[in-house]
């Protein structure tokens, strides 16, 4: 079994980085007009998935990291309906096409 040293060893907290990567590089490509709407609400909330991952690791009681992965699961949920807003409007074309 590998020993957590740090919330950086955690997978999820990588992938979860990676994510607020990718979310900027896309709310980069928005209309102008959505820089205080959806791109800041999709930027923020990516941001919250990453820091509640940290931040509850760093907790020393095991409830306080559960509440936190719990949060960042609702902070997920929100960027997943953000994004699917995103594509009803159009704003990108993902296709390959």
């Amino acid at each position: 079994m590998i020993e957590l040293k740090s919330y950086r060893d955690l997978t999820v907290w990588q992938k979860s980085m990676d994510l607020v990567v990718i979310c900027y590089q896309l709310t980069s490509l928005f209309p102008k007009t959505e820089i205080y709407g959806l791109s800041n609400q999709i930027q923020r909330a990516a941001v919250l998935i990453l820091a509640n991952i940290a931040e509850g690791k760093g907790r020393n009681h095991l409830g306080d990291y559960i509440r936190h992965l719990s949060m960042a699961n609702g902070s997920l949920k929100e960027l997943e309906t953000h994004l699917m807003i995103v594509g009803r409007l159009g704003y990108l074309n993902l296709s390959s096409g």
